[in-house]
């Protein structure tokens, strides 16, 4: 197999974070990056979904679509009401395990 070098720009922080993660999983970047590209050869086109949602408010440099917009006022809303009980994670968790 021939091999070529392609260099790219890419933000430091992405690059830090995103190398922290393959490092964990023992590869390299540029491995993670040829994986990526194999795959996107094996299915076609990316090997994930991209698409902008329909309706979307923009956040400092993050995209939400509605829905999430609202599930996280409604979350501010939840956790400002002291009418609400509180659990601690155990609890959820044992509440979440009852449930199943």
């Amino acid at each position: 197999m021939k091999s070529s070098n392609y260099t790219c720009r890419i933000d430091t922080d992405l690059r830090t974070r995103s190398n922290a993660i393959f490092n964990d999983l023992g590869l390299t970047l540029g491995t993670a990056i040829n994986i990526f590209l194999r795959k996107a050869v094996s299915v076609g086109g990316f090997p994930f979904d991209v698409r902008l949602e329909n309706e979307q408010k923009v956040t400092g440099d993050k995209k939400l679509n509605s829905e999430t917009v609202e599930a996280l006022l409604e979350a501010e809303r939840i956790a400002r009401d002291p009418s609400i009980p509180a659990y601690s994670v155990e609890d959820a968790l044992k509440e979440l395990k009852n449930e199943i």
